[in-house]
């Protein structure tokens, strides 16, 4: 088992418990609880920096979370992407793994296929279909 798998489970679990409306519910009511509680401190220093610290060190740590679950599932899209262009018959195999090419390359593909676009519109206002696979 990969060292970091831990914590790939864990930012998993993590992220499909937040994204719950239960736990919503829970933070909306934690506010409420802050708001009822402002006249009881006096909307002192201290009730005001209990929320801030709260939900920044939430906010904070949430950040890491989102952004590893976002990674792989952005990861496991791809790559199903790549197995779609392999699998497919006349596919171009140069557009397997796009997203590690440079900004600049990528430009160059992205041309290519506006020039497809809007090729394809033209000849669709033209009356003729655009079902077609014309080389890119």
């Amino acid at each position: 088992m990969h060292p970091n798998a831990w914590y790939s489970r864990f930012a998993k679990a993590a992220a499909r418990f937040c994204g719950r409306p239960r736990v919503f519910i829970l933070a909306l009511l934690v506010i409420l609880v802050w708001i009822v509680t402002g006249p009881i401190f006096q909307y002192s220093d201290t009730w005001q920096l209990v929320i801030n610290t709260g939900t920044t060190i939430v906010t904070f740590l949430m950040v890491f979370l989102i952004q590893n679950t976002q990674n792989r599932d952005t990861e496991a899209i791809q790559i199903k992407l790549d197995e779609l262009i392999r699998a497919t018959k006349g596919a171009h195999n140069a557009l397997l793994d796009l997203e590690e090419l440079e900004e600049e390359t990528l430009e160059v593909f992205r041309q290519r296929y506006l020039g497809l676009a809007r090729s394809a519109r033209r000849e669709l206002g033209e009356g003729f279909k655009d079902t077609d696979t014309p080389e890119a």
